[in-house]
């Protein structure tokens, strides 16, 4: 086990209404294994994004443990690395320059920066366009750029928040199958948020469904198709099936989710 969440709960406090504090997750007890590749869903402001800011050391949980390997976060953890749905490279930097960028900042001398950062392009299936820059890029390979950048770190854990959330379908099927061939080459530990039932389907060892704000665990579906995967795989009866089994437990929330939701949950919190 790489993961364990302990009773994880956060409440925001609204400054314009300190005394209507929101629930945005309440009682998340978790344990991933490493090497799994586990995706979340559920609907608009349930707290998966605010989850994984939490798993991230980037904000306070109310209650409750975080523990990777047995250490708990306290703060940004240098065993996790994430990718957003934001384009997130830096314009000004080539392909290259935008990879190499957390080596750098690392102080990993030039010459053996460029060697792992090299391989990690031809990983992601860059090779050729090391000297171009984001804005010579469709989204597709910019966020291929974030994936690269983002395991050249290392990392134990990846966290991903609707990384192709911005793409067009087949461009997501697409990426979706590079990503678990990069995710079998490297053998990582990937969380993956996601609105969307048929990537979720595509890509996981298990799907976390999540109720309505309070967002807790509604329920675990264990994706048991046969691995190594295709985006092919959709065409398949057990796809239908596990898709089927996700929409059914997932609908009632959604439903819930549009009443509940408010302009805060559109600025980002607590979604």
């Amino acid at each position: 086990m790489i993961l364990k969440i302990c009773n994880l709960q956060k409440i925001y406090t609204p400054l314009d209404d300190p005394s209507r504090p929101i629930v945005a997750l309440k009682d998340i007890d978790l344990e991933v294994q490493k090497g799994e590749f586990l995706s979340i869903i559920g609907p608009s402001g349930c707290g998966k994004s605010t989850l994984f800011e939490m798993i991230g050391g980037l904000i306070p949980a109310t209650r409750g443990e975080i523990y990777i390997d047995g250490e708990q976060v306290q703060g940004p953890h240098p065993d996790i690395g994430m990718v957003f749905q934001e384009d997130s490279t830096f314009p000004w930097q080539t392909v290259m320059e935008n990879v190499e960028f957390g080596l750098e900042m690392r102080g990993v001398p030039k010459k053996e920066r460029r060697e792992i950062c090299q391989g990690m392009v031809h990983l992601v299936g860059l090779s050729g366009f090391e000297n171009r820059y984001p804005s010579e890029l469709s989204g597709g390979m910019r966020q291929r750029v974030a994936i690269a950048r983002t395991l050249v770190l290392n990392p134990k854990i990846i966290l991903m928040d609707e990384p192709f959330g911005a793409l067009d379908e087949q461009t997501r099927l697409i990426l979706g199958e590079e990503l678990l061939r990069i995710w079998q080459e490297t053998g990582a530990t990937i969380l993956f948020v996601t609105h969307s039932i048929t990537e979720s389907v595509q890509l996981s060892d298990r799907i976390l469904v999540m109720t309505a704000r309070p967002g807790t665990i509604k329920k675990v579906v264990i994706d048991d198709l046969e691995r190594p995967r295709t985006a092919a795989v959709v065409a398949s009866l057990r796809f239908a099936q596990l898709v089927n089994e996700i929409w059914e437990t997932l609908k009632v929330e959604a439903s819930k989710g549009l009443t509940l939701r408010s302009p805060k949950d559109d600025a980002g919190r607590p979604g």
